[in-house]
């Protein structure tokens, strides 16, 4: 094959390839924060399927709308796949790396960091069923693809998402939640619309407790909190008050911890909050 024959096949072959990339990137759609404890919002075909580093975990919305969390232990590369019908479309993400600080909370009563008392422990595995329950719903929606507003209009962050917690000088599983300092009483807003899975104001550990799934498993959790304002199975709008900050269950002063989870994943809620 003469020389130019084959400069024009190879010129032909990198043309055909890029405007399969082109293509493929029109179909899956990504943006978001692509970090450790981050997440991704995709764009696809309405109802597609979604696979992530192979596993079917999600599918998009009518308006071709999802999301993908990575959790604190995510991988460093991540492949998401849509398919509807013959058609599919394939992007690997490159997931940064975490920033997680230790940090140490002191003057908890042993009960509370190493329960022993059967009684309590049967409440505990009681308590665990229903915040399953909560945390399985998959409410067919997206008002995640607007992003979120904090929960508290003003407060003071004292502990960040993901830190590795020493409780009473003893080390503790990461701290899936970020505490927002506030005083006793301040209203809780919810930061997206949703429904309201689980109501509960008296948890052993989280105190009044209040999850709310905003579309497609994406649920936010509200601990320790003083009142609620809800109950399960209620719809709320975005900037409705859920409840109000106090200082139930495992706590030592007035906070929000705010938490998030996607399908078993632990995500930071603060990096879906919408810039301004």
């Amino acid at each position: 094959m003469r020389p130019h024959r084959r400069s024009l096949l190879a010129g032909t072959a990198a043309l055909l390839a890029a405007g399969s990339a082109r293509a493929q990137d029109a179909e899956l759609d990504l943006t978001g924060r692509f970090v450790q404890g981050g997440h991704a919002i995709g764009r696809t075909w309405p109802r597609a399927l979604v696979f992530v580093d192979g596993e079917s975990l999600t599918a998009a919305s009518a308006d071709g709308v999802f999301i993908v969390g990575f959790d604190r232990d995510s991988p460093s590369s991540v492949e998401i796949v849509a398919r509807s019908g013959d058609r599919s479309a394939r992007r690997v993400l490159d997931v940064a790396p975490g920033d997680f600080p230790s940090t140490r909370v002191d003057g908890l009563p042993p009960a509370t960091v190493e329960p022993s008392d059967p009684a309590l422990l049967e409440r505990i595995r009681r308590e665990v069923l229903l915040k399953t329950e909560g945390f399985a719903s998959r409410v067919d929606a997206d008002s995640f693809r607007d992003g979120f507003d904090w929960p508290l209009e003003q407060f003071r962050v004292t502990s960040r998402w993901g830190a590795q917690r020493v409780l009473n000088g003893t080390p503790a599983r990461p701290h899936y939640g970020i505490d927002l300092a506030a005083p006793q009483g301040t209203p809780i807003r919810a930061p997206a619309a949703g429904r309201v899975t689980l109501a509960e104001p008296a948890l052993h550990f989280e105190g009044g407790l209040v999850l709310i799934d905003h579309g497609q498993g994406l649920i936010t959790a509200c601990l320790h909190q003083s009142e609620l304002d809800v109950i399960a199975g209620q719809d709320v709008l975005r900037g409705q008050t859920i409840g109000r900050v106090g200082m139930t269950g495992r706590a030592t002063g007035p906070h929000l911890c705010w938490r998030m989870k996607w399908r078993d994943r632990n995500l930071d809620p603060s990096l879906l909050v919408k810039k301004t």
